[in-house]
């Protein structure tokens, strides 16, 4: 960690004390998608990484930080956005007006840094640290810490390497495909290099810690875990008539299964259909609503959803599941609540903060055993899991808390008691803040990784090697 002085420590000069006075800055850097204060989810590269960005950054503004997102401006966008008191989203233009999907932003991303830093020099700022996100943000934020001094901070959100192993079990006749589509090979050489540079590296889950660790050769001294949070203010457990009165308002009946989610291959909403077939010849009066999908949808993900359509068809379930499409972010506490159960179907899933939302409202949750996610819980107890490619296995998992009430009640209780206790906002940013200090006041290591990570939170000792 460079020893550049983040702005934490005291100092009893007068200069230095009036220079502390002022609350430090922190620069985000996420540059691909539509990243604002409220943000289109489901609309093109804008998900869960956006929200993530933008909830943490709130969270650090609360702690006494000024925070900048930096990102790309393109379209209409404006150049700047106050979310709140504390957090600005400032927005820069590279490579045109057109949008430029994640996995080729890179190229322009020269562009982006030099007008960045043109700006941030005219401002007159000075960062405590830069914390990047995906591989393209990393590149940005590498660039702009090179240049200003400043510690970067690298959260990778997914891994090259694991998405494209991931993709080619499932599909290894669509390599070729898959690398024009995912830019693999350029995205797993710059991941490589990124994680090198960084001065610490924060992975969001178990899986990527390993990867991290074999894959990457982290060093074991400037790698962190810190799970993505959620808003606990939004997303809580209702009483029963709370509860049934947003299934009216939203016309629910018999027993519903929901997913929701961006449309991506990756979901893995053909594998839902799939199981959900075998539930329903099981349970007939069982619903799939599948809210999935931003407010327009490209070609891509048009295709994806009338394959889907389509499937249902073929399965002969079309009458029993709804395709929603797209739910503005207030109205998603309802819609978990309303659920009998949440399913987290994706192929590969970095973490799956959706499942841990439905969790806080008290909804029993199913999740993939291909993702972060599932090494957190307790099957049976806070949360349960399967096989997504396993239709039949995924089915079953569903059906118990549809026909067996004490499982689903328990799920529902101490699945929120396990979202309350480790996946707020609020602890993320005091996690982040925590491992940054830590860093910064290590000694330099010298040698080979140890793979003695610590978790920043309580995970069960056999969850992380040791």
């Amino acid at each position: 960690m460079k020893s550049r002085d983040p702005g934490w420590a005291s100092s009893g000069d007068g200069a230095g004390s009036q220079r502390r006075a002022a609350r430090p800055r922190i620069a985000m850097v996420s540059t691909h998608g539509y990243v604002a204060a409220q943000p289109p989810l489901g609309a093109a590269d804008t998900g869960g990484q956006v929200v993530y960005v933008l909830e943490l950054s709130k969270k650090l503004a609360q702690l006494g930080y000024e925070v900048d997102i930096w990102t790309r401006r393109f379209e209409a966008q404006p150049a700047e956005e106050q979310c709140l008191p504390g957090v600005r989203v400032v927005r820069v233009p590279c490579g045109g007006a057109e949008f430029i999907p994640k996995e080729y932003l890179h190229e322009a991303l020269d562009e982006w840094c030099d007008a960045a830093l043109a700006q941030i020099s005219a401002e007159g700022h000075e960062y405590a640290f830069i914390n990047s996100h995906y591989w393209d943000g990393g590149v940005a934020g590498q660039a702009l810490a090179r240049a200003l001094g400043a510690p970067h901070i690298h959260t990778p959100h997914s891994l090259g390497l694991w998405k494209q192993r991931q993709m080619l079990t499932d599909y290894p006749a669509d390599a070729a495909q898959f690398e024009k589509a995912y830019n693999f090979t350029e995205r797993n050489r710059t991941e490589a290099l990124l994680y090198r540079e960084a001065d610490l590296v924060v992975a969001t889950t178990p899986d990527q810690v390993d990867l991290l660790l074999d894959d990457y050769a982290v060093p074991s001294c400037k790698l962190r875990m810190i799970p993505p949070g959620y808003d606990d203010t939004r997303f809580f457990p209702v009483g029963a008539s709370t509860r049934e009165l947003a299934r009216r308002n939203l016309g629910f009946e018999g027993k519903v299964v929901l997913s929701l989610g961006r449309i991506a291959r990756n979901k893995g909403y053909d594998l839902l259909i799939r199981a959900f077939a075998e539930v329903v010849a099981r349970e007939p009066d069982a619903r799939l609503v599948l809210a999935i999908g931003g407010e327009r949808l490209e070609p891509p993900e048009a295709q994806i959803l009338a394959a889907c359509r389509s499937l249902a068809s073929e399965l002969g379930v079309e009458d029993r599941v709804s395709f929603t499409g797209f739910v503005p972010d207030e109205a998603l506490a309802e819609l978990y609540r309303a659920a009998d159960v949440f399913v987290l179907s994706s192929r590969y899933e970095p973490f799956g903060m959706t499942a841990v939302e439905a969790m806080a409202c008290g909804t029993p949750t199913v999740v993939t055993t291909h993702g972060g996610l599932f090494r957190t819980l307790r099957f049976g107890i806070s949360g349960l899991f399967a096989d997504t490619f396993d239709a039949m296995d995924l089915g079953i998992t569903i059906l118990k808390p549809l026909r067996h009430a004490p499982l689903a009640e328990r799920l529902s209780r101490y699945g929120a008691e396990t979202a309350r206790s480790l996946f707020t906002w609020t602890g993320v940013a005091q996690q982040l803040i925590g491992a940054i200090e830590q860093a910064a006041s290590a000694p330099v290591a010298v040698g080979l990784p140890t793979n003695d990570v610590e978790p920043a939170l309580p995970w069960r000792p056999t969850e992380v090697r040791r």
